[in-house]
């Protein structure tokens, strides 16, 4: 429920917020939307911290004189779409408003001869998948939390599995519009034409978790729905060094073939043992005799199905718990495995591992019980184990007293140059104040 004890100040700026949504609907104050703009309640907080308003523009038009409106009146802005990830990266040092994209949804224009969609950033990614499927075709994009939006999955740029064939959002995004802090559009690529001189405004907003401006519409290059499926599944149960050897084998056999799998993922579960699944996807007899080579190279207990087995596309972690994303070269996967499982038996704290073996990117999962300053010794020991692996390790979301314990995304290349474009897009640093790396 929205908070009873709004002050004059604040309602007053709830009814300049209001109005400016207002005159782009057409319907005057009087005829806007009961709850676009609403006080703030305690389920709108952001990693913590309360909101004082809501508002949820229904346009580009709309987004755009709301944020020139929040300019005028100096508030801090954080953007929300499904809030599935919401607690990825660091809290709003500060937070005045609350845009939330609940009324930017629904297919733009879909150009099925052309493989191409434009979509309204708050759009489910769910929603959008069943949009384009009576015509045979897919986003490329997984959605390893379930709820999230076309906005939030770039803001944070996540992908799953799939990520192996079709790439990640940054390769697959090929149009945005942006509306910035002070409430000027910007679009680039795709089916509009690019304003914003010197950026490639798709790549820098990918990723950016919402500190360089709104994303409204986003424009995606699709891939045909396959016809087929098949998860070729291998089960690991040796312990130690030996199981570590083996995973390695497994991977290098997988990926010197001519299987051209989708994803290859690999599962290390507190419990031990690891899983090793393909999944390949194609025509019904090229997947039947890609299955059947990678079943006879995986060797006997290797087995092929039509069902991803229950982890699949999930992070190792319960809301609550640490996560943290690792990456690394290829060949380093196996180390990686190997540090989680060593990190877990050396401070007593469960720790699972699963993700792409196939690109490099896992993710490691903590119990939120566990011991605080056990579980920042344990993120220290993986930052030095990516590192050694040509990568780096990001903890996405943790518990308070981990938090105050870890810096969440570590050491960062090129922060200056971060920081020197988060100036030119919101020179007075109020879009997710604090939220990205290096307190951008």
């Amino acid at each position: 429920m929205p908070r009873l004890d709004t002050d004059t100040n604040t309602t007053a700026q709830m009814d300049t917020l209001r109005a400016a949504i207002a005159a782009h609907d057409g319907s005057g104050p009087e005829g806007a939307e009961i709850g676009v703009v609403r006080p703030a309640g305690p389920a709108d907080a952001v990693g913590g911290v309360p909101a004082r308003i809501v508002a949820a523009p229904g346009s580009t038009a709309q987004a755009a004189a709301l944020l020139r409106a929040a300019a005028g009146l100096g508030l801090s802005v954080v953007f929300a779409g499904g809030g599935s990830r919401s607690d990825w990266g660091n809290p709003p040092r500060t937070l005045d408003l609350v845009v939330q994209t609940r009324r930017l949804t629904g297919v733009v224009e879909h150009a099925a001869g052309d493989l191409i969609v434009v979509v309204r950033a708050g759009t489910p990614l769910a929603e959008l998948q069943s949009a384009l499927a009576p015509a045979g075709q897919q986003l490329g994009l997984d959605d390893p939390v379930g709820g999230a939006t076309v906005g939030g999955t770039v803001a944070v740029n996540g992908s799953g599995p799939r990520r192996m064939l079709y790439g990640t959002v940054r390769d697959l995004l090929i149009g945005v519009t942006l509306v910035r802090a002070d409430g000027v559009v910007a679009h680039a690529g795709g089916k509009v034409v690019k304003n914003v001189a010197g950026y490639d405004l798709g790549k820098l907003v990918t990723g950016a978790y919402g500190t360089l401006g709104l994303v409204t519409e986003c424009v995606f290059r699709l891939h045909p729905v396959p016809a087929a499926r098949s998860y070729v599944r291998c089960r690991v149960t040796a312990a130690g060094a030996d199981g570590v050897a083996r995973v390695g084998r497994l991977l290098r056999t997988v990926l010197g073939a001519q299987l051209v799998p989708a994803a290859l993922e690999v599962e290390a579960p507190p419990e031990g043992g690891y899983d090793v699944v393909l999944l390949l996807e194609g025509t019904p007899a090229g997947v039947a005799g890609r299955a059947e080579v990678a079943a006879r190279l995986l060797g006997a207990d290797a087995l092929p199905g039509t069902a991803a087995p229950p982890w699949w596309g999930r992070y190792p972690w319960q809301p609550g718990d640490t996560g943290l994303k690792l990456t690394g070269v290829l060949s380093g996967v196996p180390d990686l495995l190997a540090a989680g499982r060593a990190a877990a038996d050396r401070h007593g704290v469960p720790v699972g591992v699963r993700g792409s073996a196939g690109t490099g990117v896992l993710y490691a999962g903590l119990p939120a019980a566990a011991d605080p300053d056990r579980v920042a010794r344990i993120v220290e020991e993986l930052r030095g184990a990516t590192a050694e692996a040509g990568g780096h390790a990001v903890v996405l979301t943790a518990p308070d007293p981990v938090r105050d314990r870890v810096d969440l995304w570590g050491p960062v290349e090129g922060l200056e140059l971060m920081r020197r474009v988060k100036h030119r897009f919101d020179p007075d640093a109020r879009l997710a104040p604090g939220r990205f790396v290096g307190a951008i």
